[in-house]
Formats: C-alpha cells, structure tokens, sequence
C-alpha cells in the first residue's frame, strides 16, 4: 500500500557542482544543521515527515503528511479567518436538513497544509519556503499528481466536448486559479463562435463587447467556487519586509515606470530598424546570395530581441521584488504588466508597421530608403526620370549588379500580400510552434537527457551508476512497490513548475490578433477558434505530463490579464477605426477629403511623401505639389477623432445574480455560526500564530480542539506503513555527501 503523502519539500543540501574539501564539508554542517531544523518544525506542528534519496547526490525528498485530526484543525482556523474578514466559508446551496459535512477536496488538503508550512509565522505557518533567508536549502514546496484522476482526464479527452472534466473537478484537484482559467479558455473560444461564423461583418460590432462577456463570468465562478473576496485573507510573502509605508512602495512602482519606457524605446528602434531592413532593404539587393539576405532580418531578430527581453526580465523581476509587494497576487500582477507590455510591443509591433506605414506608404518609403541608401544613383535616376528617360535606364544599369535603384519601379518592390501572410504567421504558425514547444520538445529533452545518462551509466561516469547501488538499498527496505513510488516521485520532481502567466500570455495576446487585426484577415477568428479546440486539451495534458502538480491556491478573478483584455478591447476600437478609415475605397465619396476627382488626404500624404524623395534626389529645396504637412496633419487629427469617437464602450455592472448572494451572505454566516463554539475560540483562532503563540509572541490558551496534536504512533500501524515513516535517509545522505568529501 503507498503511503499517503500531501507535500514533497525538495532539499538540497550542497547547490553547488564542484566544491573544495572545505567548502564541501561546510555545506554539509550547513544541510544536516538545516535538515535537523527542518525535521523539528515538522514535527513540532503535528506533521509526519521522512526524507528518502533524490535524484543525485545531496538531494533530498522530504514526505509531508498531515493526519486528519491537524486537517480539521487548519479548516477550523480558516474558517474563523474566513469569517471575521467576510468571507462566506458554507456553500450557498447547503440545506439545512444535511447532516453530513461537506467533503474536503483534494486541491483543499494540499493548500492548507502547503499554507501552513510556507506561510510565515505572523500568519499562522512555519516560514518554510524557498523564499525565506533561513530556508536557502529548500528548493520547492511540491504536490504529487493524482495519476488516476490524470489518466481518468487524458482518456475523457476523445468523448468529452469540454476539457474532459467538469469545472467543479478541475477545482477540487487544482484549485481555483487553475480551474478559472480553463473557465476563461472556455468562454473565450465560444466567444469566437460568432465572429469565425460570421466573419469580418460583425467582428467590429463583437469586439467591444467580448471583455464584457468574460468580466461578469468572473464573479460567478468566485461565488460559485466560494473565494468571493479571498484576496483579504491572503497571506503574506516570505520576503516581504514588515511596517513598509505604503507611500514608498507607490513611489518604488513609479519609479518603475521609466525603466519600463527606456526598454520600451530601445525595443521600439531595434523593432523598427529591422522592419525598414526587411521590408524595404532585402528588396533593393540583387548582389550575390540575395537570395539568402531575406534570412538576415530573422537572424537579426532571434540575436537582439531575445537579449533584450532576458535582461529586461531579469530588470523587471528585481525591480518587482525592490517594491516590497505584502502579496503574492499583487507581486504576480505587478511583474505580469512588466512583462506582458513588452511582449506585446513584440506581438503587435510588426502588423502595426505593415499597416499603418508600410501598405499605405509603402512606394513613397521605398523612394525615401533608396534615396538614403544611394543618393548619388537615386538622385541621376530621379533627375532623369523628368528630363530623359534613356539617362535613367543608363543609370541604373550602372548599379543594377549590387543595388535596384530604379526609383521608377519602387512601387512593384512591395509585397500587396505582406499583411495578410504576417497574420496567417502569427495565428497559424506560431500556434503550431507553440504547441510543439509545449507537447513535444519536452520529449525531445527528457530524451536527450535519458541518452545522456545511459552513456554515463556505459562509460562508468557520473552519478547515475552510484544511483544504482542507492535503489538496491531502497529495494530491501522498501520494497518493489516503494521502490516504484520512489522513481515516479522523482520524475515528478525534475519536472519544472507549472506557470499561468504562459499560458494567459498565450491567449490574451491571441485576442489581441483577433481584436486588433482581424479587419485585415477575417479568417484570423476561425483560425483561433480551432488552434483553442486544441488548447484546451495540450494544456491539460502539459499540466498532467509535462509539470508538476500546481499548487492551489485561493483566487476570485484572473488577476492583471482582465485589466489587460479590457484594455485590448479598447485598443481595438481605436485601430479597426483607423485601419476602416486609411484603407477605406478612395473611389467612395464619404472616404473623400473633397469631392469628385479631388484627391484624398491619403492620397496628399502619400504624394508628399514621393516628392520628398524626389526633391532630396534632385537637391531641390521644395518638393513640388501641396502642402504635404498640412495633409499629414489632417490625416493624423482625422484618423485619430475617429477612433476615440470609435471607442467609447458599455460598463458592466453587476448581474442579479451577484446581488442575490451578497444578500445571502448574513445567512451564509448565520449557518456557519452553529458550527463555532464559542466567539471567544474564533478571536482566539484568528490571533493564532506558530505553535500556540500570536503574532505579538505572547501565549495563547485555546480549547484542546484547536492546538494541534502530534501524529499518534498507531496511526502508522493502522495504516500498515511503518516502515516507510519510520525508516528516514536524511542524515545518511548528508552523510554520504561528508564521505565524498
């Protein structure tokens, strides 16, 4: 039988790869120091823990199990906390005449006692986590997958039109805030029911609308899942500093602000160099290998864009740890706006360029690179081009090996389709990329890494071969069955962590294709409606296969990510407004500045443009025709009036539904009364620090119910699984290390 583990704690005693002798015996009185420390504090708190070999030499992987009687405990204490903050701690739906408790989930278990093991004392918790100074050997706080429930998910899958599973279950075994954005992915895709049916007539009509249809799902779903409010019972982060003014960390997340804007600036140029090289430079080359040059601008992109972005995160994150967040939502949300706002410059950047500069001013453009590249040959050209034609092909036959400098044909280097094949690329292609990064390169890996590990194990190297000795100890303690357990455990350890911001980052910048450029490829909805039939199923699967099991964690909204559809629902408003206006027909009389023949303000822009190149080939001083800045002035004013005319958008307000259980809340609270003792236990529960003391250090004397009790001996006997709980390889492996040594 295998034991029943809520938490695995992975402890590494040395987190170095090559040490001296010195160092290596200082790190091992460090670890058998911590380690002893570790074990205590368990202890202490009423928790069963063993420690058993991990993957290599040094690491350690600490089973934590809470017996039932300390469960009850942690869910009596945080419904007291619940309670007194406002929360409503009984389901809405609970009759009167059940006399049965309602079951604790398994995404419940885990969070409570990972809570009280990483929360910090002030809150009720031991302070063990790998953020806390004095817990540096700690590397995670880790869940074990349910692997029935994940097979029972994965076989599903080929019956199932949802995510295999019902919302509730996806809630009971990974929390809330895994299970809200399954919900969002949902309602997201059959949001673009409608738009993929429909195509591009009502997309414009839908867009302002789409934020709205997911804002009042949210509060549903925190209702529905009872975490209505649950950020006021949020614990506090281990490196939170304690009695910060609130005005110093306001100015802390200002003072963000120009870092974000210098990043921003320098993005913006590399960005935009690359698209003038691409788009305008690559087609001018004709030299030798001009067939491999359209490669550069990749080249260039996959050398300086991704730089950029690792030193910019790496900015971003100390820059979010210096404005000493109390939570860990408010943390998250605020290194996700750092993120999410460069990232989405990199999203977006290209298609704005291409359509707002390249397609409707693209042949002005091109003269303009020309004339800046090879202003001696540009400039016979375009004097030519007015007084004699054979000079112009004279001249650019001088050039035509290396360089097209034939101004004349400047409009027939532009691709009419780039806009369109930038939006299948982005909604087709990366989507396939993505899925392949997410699915299959973490076989590709795990596969190299096997590989690697067989040649070790051949050649005698390495620490595999010492493993093997280390299992045939296991084996005679444990058993085969333990012995297996012990393997799964340690895949799953090696596994990373899984992260929402991946996965919303995904999606939210997949709206922003549909919302903001669908007007230029009205098949960029279907597309995405199918790439998320398929998303819903590769991120169940990459949760189940590919990380670690995400720890629960309390939620009522989907964070920032809200803020940020909203504000893409806004944005797009603003550009489909002005992609209609700038492309609109000029044939059609309400696209005309004037009327009849006269010619257009985009039309003025755009011939303003041509004669300026004209007039800086021939040296003259003033470009002929009218006035091209009064024309670019009336086309920027008159584009942008009408998208803030475009924009405004309908506020929601709260359904009945939300309303009717705010009502219901003094009733929620009434029925959780009759479970209480007495008031006196509840202020005492909610005071509660680490091992009967409060947050001022003093004593408290509580009811028998409330402190928590150490694991009885029998508990393992009744469980047959003494042998496991029993039998620890902590020290012995600290041990292990010093012999090394």
């Amino acid at each position: 039988m295998l034991p029943e583990v809520d938490l695995v704690i992975t402890f590494r005693v040395s987190r170095k790869t090559s040490l001296l002798k010195r160092h290596a015996l200082e790190d091992a009185r460090k670890g058998e120091e911590q380690y002893g420390r570790l074990m205590k504090a368990l202890s202490s708190a009423g928790l069963r823990a063993v420690a058993r070999r991990g993957e290599s030499l040094g690491h350690l992987l600490v089973f934590v199990s809470c017996p039932t009687e300390h469960v009850h405990t942690l869910i009596k204490r945080e419904r007291h906390s619940d309670f007194l903050s406002g929360l409503p701690t009984t389901p809405v739906n609970l009759r009167k005449d059940e006399d049965e408790d309602v079951p604790l989930a398994p995404a419940d278990r885990i969070r409570l006692v990972h809570a009280s093991i990483t929360s910090m004392p002030s809150d009720g918790g031991l302070g063990i986590s790998p953020d806390a100074p004095e817990w540096d050997l700690v590397e995670s706080v880790m869940a074990l997958h349910d692997r029935e429930f994940n097979e029972h998910w994965i076989h599903a899958w080929t019956t199932s039109r949802y995510v295999s599973v019902k919302q509730e279950n996806l809630r009971e075994q990974f929390g809330d805030s895994v299970a809200m954005y399954f919900s969002f992915l949902h309602s997201y895709t059959k949001a673009l029911v409608f738009p993929a049916a429909l195509g591009v007539l009502f997309l414009l009509f839908r867009l302002p609308v789409l934020a709205d249809i997911l804002h009042p799902h949210r509060p549903l779903l925190s209702l529905r899942f009872g975490t209505r409010g649950s950020f006021r019972v949020e614990k506090q982060r281990a490196r939170y500093i304690d009695g910060f003014p609130w005005w110093k960390h306001e100015l802390r997340m200002i003072a963000s602000l120009p870092v974000i804007l210098l990043f921003a600036g320098i993005l913006v140029s590399i960005l935009t160099g690359i698209f003038v090289f691409e788009a305008f430079v690559t087609q001018l080359y004709t030299g030798p290998g001009h067939k491999f040059i359209a490669f550069s601008p990749t080249v260039l992109f996959v050398l300086l864009v991704p730089r950029l972005l690792e030193v910019y995160q790496a900015i971003a994150t100390r820059l979010t740890a210096w404005e000493n967040h109390a939570h860990q939502s408010s943390h998250a949300a605020s290194l996700t706006i750092k993120t999410f706002a460069l990232s989405a410059l990199v999203a977006y950047m290209g298609l704005a360029l291409s359509a707002f500069v390249y397609v409707p001013f693209g042949e002005g453009i091109m003269r303009m690179v020309q004339v800046w590249l090879f202003k001696g040959s540009v400039r016979a050209d375009a004097a030519a081009d007015t007084l004699n034609t054979t000079a112009a092909l004279n001249a650019t036959e001088h050039t035509k090996g290396i360089w097209n400098v034939d101004t004349s044909a400047a409009g027939q280097k532009l691709n009419a389709a780039r806009l369109r094949d930038q939006m299948f690329a982005y909604t087709v292609t990366n989507q396939i990329v993505n899925t392949f990064v997410e699915i299959g390169l973490p076989y590709v890996l795990r596969g190299v890494e096997s590989f690697r590990a067989r040649k070790a194990n051949g050649n005698g190297k390495g620490d595999k071969g010492k493993k093997r000795v280390v299992f045939e100890d296991e084996k005679e303690k444990g058993g085969e069955e333990e012995r297996e357990f012990l393997e799964q455990v340690r895949k799953e350890a090696a596994l990373p962590e899984y992260e929402l911001f991946g996965d919303y980052s995904e999606m939210v910048t997949q709206f922003g294709y549909v919302a903001l450029w669908s007007t230029i490829w009205p098949l960029a909805p279907v597309m995405a409606l199918v790439n998320n039939f398929f998303e819903l199923r590769s991120d169940a699967f990459k949760i189940t296969v590919h990380n670690r099991r995400p720890i629960p964690s309390r939620t009522d909204t989907i964070g920032p990510w809200l803020d940020t559809l909203s504000f893409l629902t806004w944005l797009a408003a603003v550009i489909n407004s002005a992609l209609v206006y700038l492309f609109c027909p000029r044939s059609q009389n309400h696209c005309n500045a004037g009327t009849g023949a006269a010619p257009s303000t985009l039309d003025k822009v755009h011939q303003h443009i041509i004669s300026a190149a004209s007039a800086s080939a021939s040296r003259d001083a003033h470009a002929p025709g009218e006035d091209g800045g009064a024309a670019t002035r009336e086309l920027l004013v008159t584009a942008l009036l009408i998208a803030l005319a475009a924009s405004a958008r309908a506020l929601w307000h709260a359904s009945e539904e939300v309303r009717t259980t705010e009502r219901g809340e003094r009733e929620v609270k009434r029925r959780f009364l009759e479970n209480i003792v007495g008031a006196a236990d509840v202020v005492a529960v909610a005071d509660i620090g680490v091992n009967g003391r409060s947050i001022d250090g003093e004593e408290v004397v509580l009811d028998p119910e409330v402190v928590p009790e150490k694991p009885a001996d029998d508990l393992d006997a009744a469980e047959g699984l003494g042998s496991f709980w029993d039998h620890d390889e902590g020290m012995q492996e600290i041990q292990r290390l010093t012999k090394e040594a």
